[in-house]
């Protein structure tokens, strides 16, 4: 079984402690154990701005703990039907597209998305599997 993780989680394990640290390092742990682990480029962008060095970035996120992923194009689709959807609901000015990029990615491809922003991802991609804190509490 395949398990997009999502920065939010990374950022709890890898940077800000926060009342979801725990729930997160668990959960990474669980679906490393049920398969693989991956980010996209997306993800990696993101978590780089926490980093000083590409050296730092690579040890946090070692390919032999999270595979490497590029987006497919049929995400890209996805993602922005998501994110006009979004707009016209009223949604605000600034681009979440990043994240409906990264819940495209995991619908398209089958795998789960673990992220604490299950709220969004279930708005827009209802039938994504998701390990957040509503669906898989401590």
């Amino acid at each position: 079984m395949r398990t997009l993780v999502d920065t939010n989680v990374l950022i709890d394990v890898f940077h800000t402690p926060s009342t979801f640290t725990d729930w997160s390092t668990a959960q990474l742990v669980v679906a490393r154990a049920q398969g693989h682990l991956l980010i996209n480029p997306l993800i990696y962008a993101e978590m780089a701005a926490g980093y000083a060095t590409h050296s730092d970035l690579e040890s946090a996120l070692a390919p032999a703990l999270f595979v490497r992923e590029d987006l497919p194009w049929e995400a890209a689709f996805a993602a922005g039907h998501a994110f006009l959807q979004y707009r016209r609901s009223g949604g605000e000015k600034r681009s979440p597209l990043p994240d409906f990029y990264i819940g495209a990615h995991a619908m398209v491809k089958g795998y789960r998305l673990l992220s604490r922003d299950a709220a969004r991802y279930r708005s827009y991609f209802p039938l994504l599997p998701l390990i957040s804190p509503e669906t898989h509490p401590l």
